[in-house]
Protein backbone atom coordinates (compact mmCIF):
# COMPACT_ATOMS: atom_id res chain seq x y z
CA UNK A 1 0.00 0.00 0.00
CA UNK A 2 1.38 3.31 -1.07
CA UNK A 3 0.23 6.42 0.63
CA UNK A 4 -0.77 10.07 -1.16
CA UNK A 5 -3.06 13.22 -1.09
CA UNK A 6 -6.57 12.35 -2.51
CA UNK A 7 -7.05 15.25 -4.91
CA UNK A 8 -10.28 14.17 -6.78
CA UNK A 9 -12.21 11.70 -4.57
CA UNK A 10 -13.39 8.04 -5.65
CA UNK A 11 -12.22 4.23 -5.87
CA UNK A 12 -11.60 2.31 -9.10
CA UNK A 13 -9.89 -0.68 -9.99
CA UNK A 14 -7.85 -1.03 -13.07
CA UNK A 15 -5.10 -1.74 -15.23
CA UNK A 16 -2.10 0.48 -14.95
CA UNK A 17 -1.13 2.69 -17.96
CA UNK A 18 2.56 3.83 -17.41
CA UNK A 19 3.10 7.25 -18.76
CA UNK A 20 6.54 8.61 -19.16
CA UNK A 21 7.49 11.97 -20.55
CA UNK A 22 11.25 12.19 -22.57
CA UNK A 23 13.71 13.87 -20.37
CA UNK A 24 15.52 16.88 -21.94
CA UNK A 25 18.95 17.47 -21.48
CA UNK A 26 19.54 21.26 -21.99
CA UNK A 27 23.14 22.31 -22.40
CA UNK A 28 24.58 25.43 -22.67
CA UNK A 29 26.14 26.45 -26.49
CA UNK A 30 27.72 29.79 -27.77
CA UNK A 31 25.93 30.85 -30.36
CA UNK A 32 26.69 33.76 -32.83
CA UNK A 33 24.10 33.85 -35.34
CA UNK A 34 20.97 35.24 -32.38
CA UNK A 35 19.10 35.66 -34.62
CA UNK A 36 19.09 32.42 -36.15
CA UNK A 37 17.98 31.49 -32.60
CA UNK A 38 15.38 33.72 -31.70
CA UNK A 39 13.83 32.26 -35.42
CA UNK A 40 13.88 29.02 -34.03
CA UNK A 41 12.43 30.07 -30.70
CA UNK A 42 9.75 31.71 -32.52
CA UNK A 43 9.03 28.58 -34.64
CA UNK A 44 8.70 26.53 -31.53
CA UNK A 45 6.30 28.81 -29.73
CA UNK A 46 4.27 28.86 -32.86
CA UNK A 47 3.83 25.32 -32.88
CA UNK A 48 3.27 25.50 -29.55
CA UNK A 49 0.28 27.53 -29.18
CA UNK A 50 -0.96 25.27 -32.38
CA UNK A 51 -0.63 22.47 -29.79
CA UNK A 52 -2.49 24.20 -26.96
CA UNK A 53 -5.46 25.08 -29.55
CA UNK A 54 -5.84 21.78 -30.89
CA UNK A 55 -5.78 20.13 -27.40
CA UNK A 56 -8.48 22.69 -26.04
CA UNK A 57 -10.24 21.75 -29.20
CA UNK A 58 -10.14 17.85 -28.45
CA UNK A 59 -11.07 19.09 -25.14
CA UNK A 60 -14.81 20.83 -26.22
CA UNK A 61 -17.57 18.21 -24.68
CA UNK A 62 -15.44 16.57 -22.42
CA UNK A 63 -14.50 19.88 -20.18
CA UNK A 64 -16.47 22.91 -19.20
CA UNK A 65 -15.91 26.43 -19.77
CA UNK A 66 -13.73 26.77 -16.40
CA UNK A 67 -11.05 23.80 -17.45
CA UNK A 68 -10.84 24.80 -20.97
CA UNK A 69 -9.96 28.51 -19.93
CA UNK A 70 -6.80 26.67 -18.74
CA UNK A 71 -5.64 26.60 -22.01
CA UNK A 72 -6.27 30.38 -22.56
CA UNK A 73 -3.94 31.03 -19.53
CA UNK A 74 -1.47 28.49 -21.41
CA UNK A 75 -1.28 30.59 -24.29
CA UNK A 76 -1.33 33.65 -22.25
CA UNK A 77 2.12 32.24 -20.81
CA UNK A 78 3.29 31.19 -24.48
CA UNK A 79 2.60 34.29 -26.38
CA UNK A 80 3.27 36.21 -22.72
CA UNK A 81 5.28 39.63 -24.47
CA UNK A 82 7.85 39.92 -21.17
CA UNK A 83 8.54 36.30 -21.33
CA UNK A 84 9.52 36.24 -24.50
CA UNK A 85 11.26 39.41 -24.34
CA UNK A 86 13.51 38.18 -21.56
CA UNK A 87 14.28 35.00 -23.13
CA UNK A 88 15.25 36.68 -26.51
CA UNK A 89 17.32 39.03 -24.51
CA UNK A 90 19.44 36.51 -22.84
CA UNK A 91 20.11 34.97 -26.35
CA UNK A 92 21.40 37.88 -27.55
CA UNK A 93 23.37 39.38 -24.53
CA UNK A 94 24.64 35.67 -23.74
CA UNK A 95 25.48 34.78 -27.48
CA UNK A 96 23.58 31.55 -25.77
CA UNK A 97 21.31 28.78 -27.61
CA UNK A 98 16.54 29.24 -27.63
CA UNK A 99 16.85 26.03 -25.32
CA UNK A 100 19.18 27.42 -22.76
CA UNK A 101 17.84 31.09 -22.21
CA UNK A 102 14.50 29.65 -22.17
CA UNK A 103 14.99 27.04 -19.52
CA UNK A 104 17.24 29.84 -17.32
CA UNK A 105 14.30 32.22 -17.61
CA UNK A 106 11.67 29.52 -17.18
CA UNK A 107 13.37 28.75 -13.96
CA UNK A 108 13.18 32.22 -12.61
CA UNK A 109 9.61 32.66 -13.21
CA UNK A 110 9.02 28.72 -11.66
CA UNK A 111 10.79 29.55 -8.68
CA UNK A 112 9.42 33.04 -8.28
CA UNK A 113 5.49 31.02 -7.67
CA UNK A 114 6.99 27.90 -6.09
CA UNK A 115 8.40 30.06 -3.32
CA UNK A 116 5.09 31.64 -2.57
CA UNK A 117 3.23 30.22 0.34
CA UNK A 118 -0.60 30.55 -1.45
CA UNK A 119 -0.68 26.21 -2.27
CA UNK A 120 -2.95 27.85 -5.52
CA UNK A 121 -0.06 30.50 -6.71
CA UNK A 122 3.03 27.25 -6.04
CA UNK A 123 0.65 25.16 -8.78
CA UNK A 124 0.92 27.68 -10.92
CA UNK A 125 4.44 27.06 -11.42
CA UNK A 126 3.12 23.64 -13.14
CA UNK A 127 1.35 25.99 -15.68
CA UNK A 128 4.76 27.73 -17.01
CA UNK A 129 6.45 23.95 -16.95
CA UNK A 130 3.99 22.54 -19.14
CA UNK A 131 4.33 25.70 -21.86
CA UNK A 132 7.81 25.72 -21.66
CA UNK A 133 8.30 22.07 -21.48
CA UNK A 134 6.43 21.78 -24.65
CA UNK A 135 8.69 24.72 -26.16
CA UNK A 136 11.72 22.77 -25.61
CA UNK A 137 10.15 19.75 -26.81
CA UNK A 138 9.67 21.88 -30.15
CA UNK A 139 13.32 23.29 -30.09
CA UNK A 140 14.55 20.26 -29.51
CA UNK A 141 12.82 17.68 -32.48
CA UNK A 142 11.79 15.35 -29.11
CA UNK A 143 8.19 13.84 -29.63
CA UNK A 144 5.61 14.58 -26.89
CA UNK A 145 3.42 11.47 -25.71
CA UNK A 146 -0.53 11.30 -26.85
CA UNK A 147 -2.90 9.96 -24.42
CA UNK A 148 -5.65 10.73 -26.45
CA UNK A 149 -4.59 7.08 -28.53
CA UNK A 150 -5.65 5.31 -24.97
CA UNK A 151 -7.84 2.57 -26.34
CA UNK A 152 -9.10 0.78 -23.11
CA UNK A 153 -9.65 0.89 -19.50
CA UNK A 154 -6.94 2.08 -17.33
CA UNK A 155 -5.63 4.42 -14.56
CA UNK A 156 -2.72 6.40 -15.46
CA UNK A 157 0.33 6.39 -13.13
CA UNK A 158 2.71 9.18 -13.64
CA UNK A 159 5.69 11.19 -12.20
CA UNK A 160 3.45 14.35 -13.28
CA UNK A 161 0.23 15.20 -15.02
CA UNK A 162 0.33 18.11 -16.63
CA UNK A 163 -3.11 20.06 -17.63
CA UNK A 164 -2.16 19.27 -21.56
CA UNK A 165 -2.08 16.26 -20.68
CA UNK A 166 -5.07 16.05 -18.30
CA UNK A 167 -7.34 17.29 -20.75
CA UNK A 168 -6.55 14.72 -23.17
CA UNK A 169 -7.88 11.90 -21.07
CA UNK A 170 -11.18 10.38 -22.22
CA UNK A 171 -13.29 9.95 -19.45
CA UNK A 172 -14.50 6.70 -20.25
CA UNK A 173 -11.47 4.74 -20.52
CA UNK A 174 -9.17 6.34 -17.59
CA UNK A 175 -10.93 4.92 -14.77
CA UNK A 176 -8.24 7.05 -12.50
CA UNK A 177 -4.79 8.74 -12.51
CA UNK A 178 -1.82 8.44 -9.45
CA UNK A 179 1.41 10.90 -9.69
CA UNK A 180 4.64 10.32 -8.20
CA UNK A 181 4.24 14.64 -6.77
CA UNK A 182 1.22 17.13 -7.23
CA UNK A 183 -0.90 19.23 -4.69
CA UNK A 184 -4.93 19.16 -4.13
CA UNK A 185 -4.88 22.69 -6.55
CA UNK A 186 -3.16 22.08 -8.99
CA UNK A 187 -5.22 22.16 -12.56
CA UNK A 188 -4.85 18.57 -13.39
CA UNK A 189 -6.90 17.79 -10.18
CA UNK A 190 -9.01 20.55 -10.30
CA UNK A 191 -9.73 18.92 -14.04
CA UNK A 192 -9.76 15.53 -12.40
CA UNK A 193 -12.99 16.45 -9.71
CA UNK A 194 -14.46 18.05 -12.79
CA UNK A 195 -14.48 15.08 -14.68
CA UNK A 196 -15.07 13.26 -11.53
CA UNK A 197 -12.13 10.94 -12.04
CA UNK A 198 -11.10 9.52 -9.35
CA UNK A 199 -6.85 10.63 -8.57
CA UNK A 200 -3.78 10.63 -6.03
CA UNK A 201 -1.01 12.79 -6.19
CA UNK A 202 1.98 13.11 -4.19
CA UNK A 203 2.55 9.21 -3.92
CA UNK A 204 6.43 9.46 -4.03
CA UNK A 205 8.43 6.33 -6.21
CA UNK A 206 5.77 4.96 -8.16
CA UNK A 207 7.44 4.41 -12.08
CA UNK A 208 10.19 2.00 -10.58
CA UNK A 209 7.67 -0.35 -8.84
CA UNK A 210 4.62 -0.75 -11.31
CA UNK A 211 4.37 -2.47 -14.84
CA UNK A 212 1.69 -1.69 -17.79
CA UNK A 213 -1.22 -3.72 -17.31
CA UNK A 214 -0.33 -4.32 -13.36
CA UNK A 215 -4.06 -4.73 -11.44
CA UNK A 216 -4.29 -1.68 -9.06
CA UNK A 217 -6.61 -0.39 -6.72
CA UNK A 218 -6.77 3.25 -6.49
CA UNK A 219 -8.78 4.36 -3.18
CA UNK A 220 -9.17 8.52 -3.66
CA UNK A 221 -11.34 8.43 -0.72
CA UNK A 222 -8.36 7.83 2.33
CA UNK A 223 -5.47 8.12 -0.57
CA UNK A 224 -3.78 5.38 -1.29
CA UNK A 225 -3.31 3.02 -4.24
CA UNK A 226 -2.32 -1.17 -3.63
CA UNK A 227 -0.30 -2.53 -6.78
CA UNK A 228 -1.49 -6.25 -7.64
CA UNK A 229 -3.81 -6.37 -4.81
CA UNK A 230 -5.56 -9.86 -3.35
CA UNK A 231 -8.87 -10.86 -4.07
CA UNK A 232 -9.95 -10.14 -0.70
CA UNK A 233 -8.19 -6.78 -1.15
CA UNK A 234 -10.20 -6.84 -4.36
CA UNK A 235 -13.74 -7.91 -3.01
CA UNK A 236 -13.24 -4.79 -0.24
CA UNK A 237 -12.38 -2.51 -2.39
CA UNK A 238 -15.47 -3.67 -4.55
CA UNK A 239 -18.09 -3.01 -1.61
CA UNK A 240 -16.26 0.40 -0.58
CA UNK A 241 -16.86 1.72 -4.08
CA UNK A 242 -20.69 0.53 -3.90
CA UNK A 243 -21.35 2.45 -0.75
CA UNK A 244 -19.53 6.13 -2.16
CA UNK A 245 -22.16 5.27 -5.22
CA UNK A 246 -24.54 5.38 -3.16
CA UNK A 247 -22.95 8.31 -0.54
CA UNK A 248 -22.74 10.66 -4.34
CA UNK A 249 -25.94 9.67 -5.14
CA UNK A 250 -27.38 10.72 -2.06
CA UNK A 251 -25.54 13.91 -1.92
CA UNK A 252 -26.36 15.24 -5.50
CA UNK A 253 -30.33 15.44 -3.67
CA UNK A 254 -28.76 17.89 -1.30
CA UNK A 255 -27.64 20.12 -4.37
CA UNK A 256 -31.29 22.65 -3.64
CA UNK A 257 -31.12 22.18 -0.14
CA UNK A 258 -31.35 24.89 2.65
CA UNK A 259 -28.27 24.47 5.12
CA UNK A 260 -30.65 23.47 8.04
CA UNK A 261 -29.51 22.07 11.59
CA UNK A 262 -31.86 19.01 12.51
CA UNK A 263 -33.54 21.63 15.37
CA UNK A 264 -33.98 24.59 13.14
CA UNK A 265 -31.22 26.80 13.00
CA UNK A 266 -29.50 27.98 9.05
CA UNK A 267 -26.62 28.40 7.86
CA UNK A 268 -25.09 29.59 4.52
CA UNK A 269 -22.86 27.44 2.87
CA UNK A 270 -21.01 29.50 -0.05
CA UNK A 271 -17.45 28.59 -2.22
CA UNK A 272 -14.15 30.18 -2.67
CA UNK A 273 -13.29 31.22 -5.89
CA UNK A 274 -9.95 32.69 -7.52
CA UNK A 275 -11.16 33.58 -11.03
CA UNK A 276 -14.90 34.53 -12.65
CA UNK A 277 -14.90 30.98 -14.10
CA UNK A 278 -15.06 29.24 -10.82
CA UNK A 279 -18.36 31.20 -9.71
CA UNK A 280 -20.47 28.51 -12.15
CA UNK A 281 -18.60 25.28 -9.97
CA UNK A 282 -19.72 26.76 -6.75
CA UNK A 283 -23.92 26.73 -8.21
CA UNK A 284 -23.21 22.99 -9.48
CA UNK A 285 -22.43 22.43 -6.07
CA UNK A 286 -25.20 23.78 -4.39
CA UNK A 287 -23.29 26.66 -3.31
CA UNK A 288 -25.37 29.94 -1.87
CA UNK A 289 -23.10 32.29 -2.86
CA UNK A 290 -19.68 33.39 -3.31
CA UNK A 291 -17.52 33.64 0.42
CA UNK A 292 -14.20 34.75 -0.84
CA UNK A 293 -13.20 36.10 -4.28
CA UNK A 294 -9.88 36.05 -4.03
CA UNK A 295 -8.55 39.50 -6.46
CA UNK A 296 -4.77 38.76 -5.81
CA UNK A 297 -4.94 36.54 -9.12
CA UNK A 298 -6.06 39.25 -11.47
CA UNK A 299 -3.39 40.93 -10.58
CA UNK A 300 -0.71 37.48 -10.19
CA UNK A 301 -2.10 36.48 -13.74
CA UNK A 302 -1.22 39.96 -15.64
CA UNK A 303 1.99 41.58 -16.73
CA UNK A 304 1.00 45.11 -15.43
CA UNK A 305 -1.45 46.56 -13.12
CA UNK A 306 -5.00 45.87 -14.53
CA UNK A 307 -6.68 48.17 -15.39
CA UNK A 308 -10.30 49.62 -14.02
CA UNK A 309 -11.94 48.55 -16.77
CA UNK A 310 -10.70 44.73 -16.93
CA UNK A 311 -11.46 44.82 -12.94
CA UNK A 312 -14.66 45.64 -13.89
CA UNK A 313 -15.30 42.90 -16.69
CA UNK A 314 -14.48 40.56 -14.01
CA UNK A 315 -16.37 41.47 -10.53
CA UNK A 316 -19.52 42.11 -13.07
CA UNK A 317 -19.16 38.49 -14.46
CA UNK A 318 -18.94 36.69 -10.94
CA UNK A 319 -21.95 38.92 -10.32
CA UNK A 320 -23.83 38.56 -13.38
CA UNK A 321 -23.39 34.62 -12.62
CA UNK A 322 -24.35 34.41 -8.74
CA UNK A 323 -27.63 36.52 -9.64
CA UNK A 324 -28.92 37.40 -6.09
CA UNK A 325 -26.85 35.13 -4.20
CA UNK A 326 -23.97 37.11 -2.10
CA UNK A 327 -20.42 37.70 -3.47
CA UNK A 328 -17.90 38.42 -1.06
CA UNK A 329 -15.13 40.03 -2.49
CA UNK A 330 -11.58 40.58 -0.61
CA UNK A 331 -9.54 43.74 -1.70
CA UNK A 332 -6.09 43.42 -3.23
CA UNK A 333 -4.23 40.45 -0.61
CA UNK A 334 -0.69 40.95 -2.13
CA UNK A 335 2.99 40.90 -0.44
CA UNK A 336 4.57 37.97 1.90
CA UNK A 337 4.61 35.24 -0.22
CA UNK A 338 2.56 36.78 -3.28
CA UNK A 339 4.77 39.67 -5.12
CA UNK A 340 4.32 40.96 -8.98
CA UNK A 341 6.70 40.72 -10.88
CA UNK A 342 6.00 44.56 -12.30
CA UNK A 343 5.26 46.24 -8.76
CA UNK A 344 8.50 46.75 -6.02
CA UNK A 345 8.17 45.56 -3.00
CA UNK A 346 10.79 46.10 -0.03
CA UNK A 347 12.96 43.32 0.98
CA UNK A 348 11.75 42.29 5.14
CA UNK A 349 13.34 40.04 7.41
CA UNK A 350 9.68 39.07 7.72
CA UNK A 351 7.62 39.63 5.29
CA UNK A 352 4.52 38.12 6.02
CA UNK A 353 4.25 40.28 8.80
CA UNK A 354 5.24 43.29 6.61
CA UNK A 355 3.94 45.56 3.85
CA UNK A 356 0.95 43.90 2.57
CA UNK A 357 -2.50 43.76 1.95
CA UNK A 358 -4.65 46.15 3.11
CA UNK A 359 -1.02 48.23 4.31
CA UNK A 360 0.12 47.89 0.88
CA UNK A 361 -3.60 49.40 -0.53
CA UNK A 362 -3.28 52.12 1.97
CA UNK A 363 0.48 53.51 1.24
CA UNK A 364 -0.77 53.07 -2.81
CA UNK A 365 -3.93 54.22 -2.74
CA UNK A 366 -3.80 54.58 -6.61
CA UNK A 367 -3.85 51.02 -6.96
CA UNK A 368 -6.32 50.57 -4.15
CA UNK A 369 -8.70 53.20 -5.61
CA UNK A 370 -9.19 51.49 -9.29
CA UNK A 371 -10.10 48.39 -7.53
CA UNK A 372 -12.86 49.96 -5.43
CA UNK A 373 -13.77 51.73 -8.08
CA UNK A 374 -14.36 48.87 -10.55
CA UNK A 375 -16.22 47.26 -7.54
CA UNK A 376 -18.35 49.79 -7.24
CA UNK A 377 -19.64 50.21 -10.54
CA UNK A 378 -19.92 46.05 -11.07
CA UNK A 379 -22.22 46.54 -7.42
CA UNK A 380 -25.66 47.07 -9.30
CA UNK A 381 -25.28 43.49 -10.97
CA UNK A 382 -25.47 41.43 -7.75
CA UNK A 383 -25.41 41.28 -4.45
CA UNK A 384 -21.90 42.66 -3.78
CA UNK A 385 -19.91 42.58 -0.26
CA UNK A 386 -16.63 43.97 0.06
CA UNK A 387 -13.95 42.89 2.90
CA UNK A 388 -10.51 44.15 3.85
CA UNK A 389 -7.57 41.72 4.31
CA UNK A 390 -5.10 42.09 7.21
CA UNK A 391 -6.83 44.42 9.62
CA UNK A 392 -4.51 44.67 12.78
CA UNK A 393 -6.52 47.91 14.21
CA UNK A 394 -9.81 50.23 13.68
CA UNK A 395 -7.92 53.12 12.62
CA UNK A 396 -6.84 51.14 9.47
CA UNK A 397 -10.40 49.73 8.91
CA UNK A 398 -11.47 53.29 9.41
CA UNK A 399 -8.96 54.72 6.99
CA UNK A 400 -10.18 52.12 4.02
CA UNK A 401 -14.25 52.57 4.70
CA UNK A 402 -13.26 56.17 4.07
CA UNK A 403 -11.44 55.64 0.86
CA UNK A 404 -14.26 53.28 -0.54
CA UNK A 405 -16.68 56.44 0.45
CA UNK A 406 -15.00 58.83 -1.51
CA UNK A 407 -14.47 56.59 -4.45
CA UNK A 408 -18.60 55.98 -3.94
CA UNK A 409 -19.08 59.42 -3.72
CA UNK A 410 -17.07 59.93 -6.69
CA UNK A 411 -18.56 57.94 -9.05
CA UNK A 412 -21.79 59.30 -8.25
CA UNK A 413 -20.65 62.35 -8.58
CA UNK A 414 -19.66 61.15 -12.44
CA UNK A 415 -23.13 59.97 -13.04
CA UNK A 416 -22.25 56.22 -12.46
CA UNK A 417 -25.22 53.96 -11.11
CA UNK A 418 -23.53 52.42 -7.47
CA UNK A 419 -25.94 49.84 -5.76
CA UNK A 420 -27.05 51.39 -2.10
CA UNK A 421 -26.83 48.46 0.32
CA UNK A 422 -22.78 47.21 -0.43
CA UNK A 423 -21.97 45.62 2.94
CA UNK A 424 -18.15 46.55 4.14
CA UNK A 425 -16.43 44.22 6.15
CA UNK A 426 -12.71 42.95 7.63
CA UNK A 427 -10.89 39.53 7.59
CA UNK A 428 -10.01 38.47 10.52
CA UNK A 429 -6.88 36.62 10.06
CA UNK A 430 -4.43 38.60 13.01
CA UNK A 431 -5.10 37.63 16.73
CA UNK A 432 -5.67 41.51 17.48
CA UNK A 433 -8.65 41.87 15.84
CA UNK A 434 -10.58 38.88 17.34
CA UNK A 435 -9.32 40.09 20.12
CA UNK A 436 -11.35 43.65 19.62
CA UNK A 437 -13.78 41.80 17.40
CA UNK A 438 -16.75 43.61 19.44
CA UNK A 439 -15.14 47.00 18.75
CA UNK A 440 -14.40 46.42 15.09
CA UNK A 441 -17.95 45.37 14.71
CA UNK A 442 -19.29 48.23 15.76
CA UNK A 443 -17.57 49.95 12.51
CA UNK A 444 -18.12 47.05 10.15
CA UNK A 445 -20.62 45.05 8.56
CA UNK A 446 -19.46 41.64 8.83
CA UNK A 447 -16.19 39.38 9.68
CA UNK A 448 -14.98 36.58 7.59
CA UNK A 449 -11.97 34.64 9.48
CA UNK A 450 -9.17 33.41 7.70
CA UNK A 451 -7.84 30.41 9.42
CA UNK A 452 -4.98 30.17 7.75
CA UNK A 453 -3.08 33.10 8.46
CA UNK A 454 -5.03 33.02 12.48
CA UNK A 455 -3.17 30.13 13.24
CA UNK A 456 0.03 30.22 12.10
CA UNK A 457 0.22 33.75 13.46
CA UNK A 458 -1.68 32.83 16.85
CA UNK A 459 0.59 29.86 17.05
CA UNK A 460 4.40 31.96 15.79
CA UNK A 461 4.78 28.93 13.23
CA UNK A 462 5.17 29.15 9.81
CA UNK A 463 2.37 26.96 8.53
CA UNK A 464 5.29 25.82 5.58
CA UNK A 465 7.75 25.15 7.67
CA UNK A 466 8.32 21.63 8.05
CA UNK A 467 10.20 21.80 11.40
CA UNK A 468 7.36 23.48 13.01
CA UNK A 469 4.33 21.89 10.81
CA UNK A 470 2.99 20.20 13.89
CA UNK A 471 1.86 23.43 15.36
CA UNK A 472 -0.18 24.01 12.54
CA UNK A 473 -2.75 23.24 14.51
CA UNK A 474 -6.40 24.08 13.82
CA UNK A 475 -8.71 22.28 16.79
CA UNK A 476 -6.29 23.74 19.28
CA UNK A 477 -8.42 25.82 21.67
CA UNK A 478 -6.65 28.65 21.39
CA UNK A 479 -7.44 29.07 17.98
CA UNK A 480 -10.91 27.93 18.92
CA UNK A 481 -11.09 30.83 21.45
CA UNK A 482 -10.55 33.00 19.21
CA UNK A 483 -12.94 32.12 16.76
CA UNK A 484 -15.36 32.41 19.13
CA UNK A 485 -15.08 36.02 20.61
CA UNK A 486 -14.58 36.61 17.24
CA UNK A 487 -18.40 35.30 16.42
CA UNK A 488 -19.15 36.75 19.74
CA UNK A 489 -17.94 39.75 19.08
CA UNK A 490 -20.13 40.27 15.71
CA UNK A 491 -23.41 38.97 17.07
CA UNK A 492 -23.76 41.31 19.92
CA UNK A 493 -23.48 44.38 17.43
CA UNK A 494 -26.03 42.25 15.02
CA UNK A 495 -23.63 41.59 12.68
CA UNK A 496 -22.88 38.39 10.78
CA UNK A 497 -19.69 36.24 10.89
CA UNK A 498 -18.16 33.83 8.39
CA UNK A 499 -15.22 31.74 7.46
CA UNK A 500 -13.31 31.15 4.48
CA UNK A 501 -9.97 29.17 5.70
CA UNK A 502 -9.37 26.20 4.93
CA UNK A 503 -10.97 24.59 8.36
CA UNK A 504 -14.17 25.98 7.01
CA UNK A 505 -14.75 23.04 5.07
CA UNK A 506 -13.37 20.34 6.92
CA UNK A 507 -16.02 17.93 8.25
CA UNK A 508 -15.18 17.38 11.87
CA UNK A 509 -14.39 21.42 11.66
CA UNK A 510 -17.83 21.82 10.61
CA UNK A 511 -19.89 20.14 13.41
CA UNK A 512 -17.39 22.51 15.98
CA UNK A 513 -18.12 25.69 14.08
CA UNK A 514 -22.02 25.16 14.14
CA UNK A 515 -21.66 24.67 17.93
CA UNK A 516 -18.80 28.34 18.13
CA UNK A 517 -22.02 30.08 16.42
CA UNK A 518 -20.64 30.69 12.50
CA UNK A 519 -23.00 32.06 10.12
CA UNK A 520 -21.30 31.08 7.21
CA UNK A 521 -19.06 28.58 5.85
CA UNK A 522 -17.10 29.40 2.54
CA UNK A 523 -15.15 26.79 0.99
CA UNK A 524 -13.98 24.97 -2.23
CA UNK A 525 -16.84 24.00 -4.24
CA UNK A 526 -16.65 20.29 -4.35
CA UNK A 527 -16.88 20.24 -0.06
CA UNK A 528 -20.32 22.00 -0.30
CA UNK A 529 -22.64 18.97 -0.49
CA UNK A 530 -20.49 16.80 1.95
CA UNK A 531 -20.62 19.99 4.52
CA UNK A 532 -24.54 20.32 3.84
CA UNK A 533 -24.95 16.56 4.61
CA UNK A 534 -22.98 17.34 7.91
CA UNK A 535 -25.43 20.37 9.03
CA UNK A 536 -28.78 18.92 8.34
CA UNK A 537 -27.68 15.45 10.29
CA UNK A 538 -26.62 17.63 13.46
CA UNK A 539 -28.53 19.31 16.30
CA UNK A 540 -27.22 23.09 16.61
CA UNK A 541 -28.28 22.76 20.98
CA UNK A 542 -25.95 19.75 21.10
CA UNK A 543 -23.20 21.13 18.83
CA UNK A 544 -23.05 24.12 21.74
CA UNK A 545 -22.71 22.06 24.48
CA UNK A 546 -20.27 19.96 22.22
CA UNK A 547 -18.60 23.50 21.43
CA UNK A 548 -18.04 24.22 24.73
CA UNK A 549 -16.50 21.56 26.40
CA UNK A 550 -14.01 21.80 23.63
CA UNK A 551 -13.07 25.31 24.35
CA UNK A 552 -12.33 24.05 28.18
CA UNK A 553 -9.46 21.39 26.55
CA UNK A 554 -5.76 21.75 26.81
CA UNK A 555 -4.70 20.61 23.51
CA UNK A 556 -5.93 20.08 19.70
CA UNK A 557 -5.51 16.12 20.54
CA UNK A 558 -8.20 16.18 23.36
CA UNK A 559 -10.73 18.65 21.18
CA UNK A 560 -10.24 15.94 17.89
CA UNK A 561 -10.64 12.59 20.46
CA UNK A 562 -13.84 14.61 21.99
CA UNK A 563 -14.96 15.50 18.57
CA UNK A 564 -14.28 11.45 16.85
CA UNK A 565 -16.14 10.12 20.27
CA UNK A 566 -19.35 12.50 19.57
CA UNK A 567 -19.66 12.43 15.89
CA UNK A 568 -20.27 10.20 13.12
CA UNK A 569 -18.87 11.61 9.99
Amino acid sequence: MIKGIAASSGITISQVYKLTHPTLTIVKKEQTDTDKEIASFQRAIDKTCVDIELIKKKAVGRLSEEELAIFDAHLMVAKDPDFISQVETSIVNSKVNAEFALQEVADMFIGMFESMDDAYMKERAADIKDVTYRIKCHLLGVKLPDLSIIDHECIIVAHDLTPSDTAQLDRKLTKGFVTEIGGRTSHSAIMARSMEIPAIVGCGDLLNICEDNDVVILDAIEGFVVFNPTDEQIKAAKAKLANYTAEKKALKVLKNAASITSDGRQVELVGNIGTPKDAQSVLDNGGEGVGLYRTEFLYMDATSLPSEEEQFVAYKSVLETMGKRPVVVRTLDIGGDKELPYLKFPKEMNPFLGYRAIRLCLDRKDIFRTQLRALLRASVFGKLCIMFPMIATVEEFNEAKKVFEEEKASLIAEGQKVAKNIQVGMMVEIPAAAVMAEQFAKVCDFFSIGTNDLIQYTMAADRMSENVAYLYQPYHPAILRLVKMTIDGAHREGKWCGMCGEMAGEPLAVAILLGLGLDEFSMSASSILKARQIVTSLSHKDMQVLALKALNCSTSQEVLNLLQAKINI
